[in-house]
């Protein structure tokens, strides 16, 4: 029985990026303009491609195969424009730097175009071939051409050579690939199916196979991260796609998935993992400046990753942040890039939503624009939390005084050729700004909200021009090394210059973006003004990676209501839908509202903050155990922390974190900014047995709300005060008013639905396993309207409504019927 050849595949680009890579790791800014131009640079591209004549044919895929015996290597990519008269490859690059700065092609975009010639001299048959790169600066579309002849016999030698090199890559590739199906088709579920489980694999694998996009709404406990990672296993294994990536916005949710697949690798997986880590984590110096005048590491890195990232991948299949660290110290490379490079030969990658997302991190040899081909798998873990993200990630914003800090900075260098240029920049666009301020300060329509004022604007172009020419002085001043020329010889100038770099690059990087999902607005608040580029809808630009992969399921506990998530992630109208049904007995929870309390900002005070103190008291004084109260804000977690403290307390001794609340209670506030050490001891306080009630104070929305498990007696009851409703903002408001105007509720939108998702989070920490028994206590008479409970999971079907005189009783009464239980 002969197995079928395997084949290995690679870009063009991807290949020589890889293979010829070399020196030092030049402080990111490579990375971040190679991406802002081919944003901008697909319009140049259709203009240059345009020109050409008859005779040109723009964007030509081309593929080669190369036989290494047991297994075949594919190289394919796409030519920016062949002129088939003249037989001439043209690989065209837009570039925010000044054309005239160019002595020669970069050499590795010359690479990539010779691996065109070289395909296409083959495929024509033809003896010689030119190239030409042409560079085209984005603001002035000024041209730069330069013009290569060459023959096929060279070209093929040079090009059999680099897929010679990468041969040892592609070995391994293909040898482990089909160890790694092999233990796939050998794989069963690891467990017996719970309630809902089977559903939720059944509907994941179909999902994949037909490369559709799959929400699943599942309660926690449904065991929702294997149910999602063992169809997604199962479909790499059928080659349904390369590679798998669970994406999530919550460390905790990554230790989740990595224990998912450490049980199927006991199981006999044969599967490499990878977790990707932040850089500010995973660096191992105080401060992480990618840049070889102040990183050991920085210095010749691309001169030794290659052999790193080879050993480290031939002898390890789960691949932590600590091995990763430990591994970058003895090859002295940078750990940050190690692990990126690591995620092309890993099976599986368990990161933050940014690497798959986000336009400035995501790794491009997937998720950015060159990719074309879906071959990755994504599994979305509590992807309640990708909406305001995505948010975050595709809008960008510019402050004005950010330009006259910098001018301020470079006072004493302005004598320099590129400082000059820099200072005449900055105050272009600094003049621009103040026009948009002056017109802001008279726009009728612009909204007052706590100090700010926020107006919308139709267009900003008249600062899209000088933005593109301070993007390129910046770019040249930051490739100049110290000492030569303008090099920044501070560090601390560096730095400043490279985050204002990242900042405008971004920009103009959403600016390319713009269409009727977003809104441009301006915002004054004492004294500072912001242009911002604010994606309020952004699903077309998450469509745009999804429809790169091969498949993806959204799945998460509380993605309610299911259309208002499923509007703001995907434009696809034809997804599946799923919603797992509770497997858990509800006579085990209960779940009441207190009606008698209100705590919209006209209630607020003293009284109301007396009454929220009395019911955590009643209903945390009928069992001892562990309890969570979370709040819309930390003023009034404050505030009511201090009516509690003056009602029930006995003595208070000042502690700085845990505050003893007499014999019976310890109290245990949340503080703004905490460490990981410090979160990690806050949850460990209410996971080590004890005689005495905990109480946590915390705040809805935030690291003790969400991805949190405190199963059995860690936690037995939660009150949660408030409708989570997000604090009036002009930029929310401006939310409210774009969604209003598509005749949509803008309320809903803006405000009821995130902050609904804040409640059923808070709530739902009680309840984690079957074995659980709590009391879950809403407290606002909001709830009781339709506009909240229509959305309620189907299994809060039987909340209650109460009050403070006779929620004690039933307190009681629960944990009286319950006894037999403990």
């Amino acid at each position: 029985m002969t197995s079928e050849k395997k084949t290995v595949r690679i870009s063009v680009r991807n290949l020589v990026e890889f293979l010829l890579r070399s020196g030092d790791i030049t402080g990111g800014t490579g990375r971040l303009a190679d991406r802002e131009a081919m944003l901008a640079g697909s319009r140049i591209h259709r203009k240059l491609q345009g020109r050409r004549g008859a005779a040109y044919r723009a964007e030509v895929s081309l593929k080669e195969v190369v036989d290494f015996g047991s297994f075949d290597l594919v190289v394919e990519g796409r030519a920016d424009g062949i002129d088939t008269e003249a037989s001439v490859i043209e690989e065209i690059k837009g570039i925010y730097q000044d054309v005239s700065e160019l002595e020669s092609p970069v050499p590795v975009h010359l690479a990539q175009a010779k691996c065109y010639a070289c395909i296409y001299a083959r495929k024509e048959k033809l003896e010689t071939v030119r190239i030409r790169m042409t560079y085209c600066n984005l603001e002035t579309e000024e041209v730069r051409s330069f013009t290569s002849a060459h023959t096929a016999a060279e070209l093929s030698e040079w090009f059999d050579a680099l897929c010679r090199d990468y041969r040892r890559w592609a070995a391994f590739l293909a040898e482990w690939t089909g160890r790694r199906n092999e233990s796939i088709l050998q794989l069963a579920f690891p467990f017996p199916y719970r309630a809902g489980q089977r559903d939720m694999v059944a509907a994941s694998y179909r999902t994949i196979l037909q490369g559709r996009q799959l929400f699943v709404q599942a309660p926690t406990g449904v065991g929702k991260t294997i149910s999602a990672v063992f169809p997604a296993v199962r479909a790499l294994g059928e080659g349904r796609g390369e590679k798998l990536f669970y994406l999530t916005a919550k460390t905790i949710a990554r230790t989740v998935a990595e224990e998912a697949f450490s049980i199927l690798r006991e199981k006999g997986l044969c599967c490499k993992t990878l977790t990707l880590t932040a850089k500010e984590k995973i660096c191992p110096e105080e401060k992480p400046v990618c840049d070889p005048a102040f990183c050991p590491r920085a210095k010749g890195h691309y001169d030794r990753i290659n052999d790193a990232l080879y050993d480290l991948l031939t002898s390890d299949r789960e691949y932590t942040r600590n091995e990763i660290q430990a591994w970058g110290s003895t090859r002295s490379v940078c750990p940050y890039e190690l692990q990126l490079d690591l995620a092309d030969f890993a099976d599986a990658v368990i990161c933050d939503y940014n690497y798959a997302f986000d336009p400035a991190a995501r790794l491009s040899r997937y998720f950015g624009e060159a990719s074309r081909r879906q071959t990755c798998l994504l599994l979305i873990d509590e992807a309640h939390n990708l909406v305001d993200r995505a948010r975050e990630m595709f809008s960008a914003a510019l402050e004005k005084e950010a330009f006259l800090r910098l001018r301020r900075l470079i006072r004493d260098r302005k004598q320099s050729r590129g400082f000059k240029a820099l200072d005449r920049s900055l105050a272009r666009c600094n003049q621009i700004l103040l026009t948009y301020r002056k017109e802001s300060a008279e726009d009728p329509d612009a909204i007052d909200s706590y100090g700010s004022r926020c107006s919308r604007r139709k267009e900003i172009q008249a600062l899209i021009p000088p933005l593109m020419t301070l993007a390129g002085v910046l770019e040249g001043i930051l490739k100049e090394r110290p000492g030569e020329g303008a090099g920044v010889e501070s560090e601390s100038l560096r730095e400043e210059l490279l985050n204002f770099y990242f900042e405008v690059s971004t920009f103009l990087g959403a600016w390319q973006t713009l269409d009727d999902h977003f809104m441009i607005y301006t915002e004054t608040r004492q004294g500072s003004f912001l242009l911002k580029l604010f994606c309020v809808d952004p699903s077309r630009c998450l469509q745009e990676v999804l429809d790169r992969s091969a498949g993806t399921v959204f799945f998460s506990a509380t993605m309610l209501p299911m259309q208002y998530y499923e509007s703001l992630l995907t434009t696809e109208k034809d997804n599946y839908r799923i919603m797992i049904p509770s497997p858990f007995d509800p006579s085990r929870r209960h779940l009441a509202v207190g009606t008698d309390v209100s705590t919209r900002y006209t209630q607020r005070g003293e009284l109301l903050y007396q009454k929220l103190a009395a019911y955590i008291y009643t209903v945390t004084k009928e069992k001892q155990g562990n309890y969570m109260v979370y709040f819309p804000s930390y003023r009034m977690m404050e505030d009511v922390l201090e009516a509690y403290r003056q009602q029930f307390e006995q003595e208070m001794p000042e502690t700085s974190r845990t505050q003893p609340a007499g014999e019976e209670q310890e109290l245990f506030v949340q503080q703004p900014g905490m460490s990981e050490a410090d979160r990690d001891d806050f949850l460990k306080t209410f996971r080590r047995p004890g005689k005495q009630t905990r109480i946590g104070f915390c705040v809805m929305g935030g690291i003790f709300a969400e991805g949190i498990d405190l199963a059995g007696d860690q936690l037995i009851g939660a009150l949660v005060v408030g409708t989570g409703l997000p604090q009036v903002s002009g930029e929310r408001e401006l939310l409210k008013r774009f969604y209003d105007e598509k005749g949509m509720s803008g309320f809903d939108y803006a405000y009821r639905f995130p902050g609904l998702n804040k409640v059923l989070q808070a709530a739902g920490r009680v309840i984690r396993t079957a074995e659980d028994v709590g009391v879950m206590v809403l407290l606002d008479e909001r709830f009781k309207s339709p506009a909240y409970y229509r959305y309620f999971p189907r299994e809060w079907s039987d909340i209650h409504h109460t009050s403070l005189d006779r929620i004690s009783g039933e307190i009681r009464a629960f944990w009286d019927r319950e006894t037999l239980i403990y």
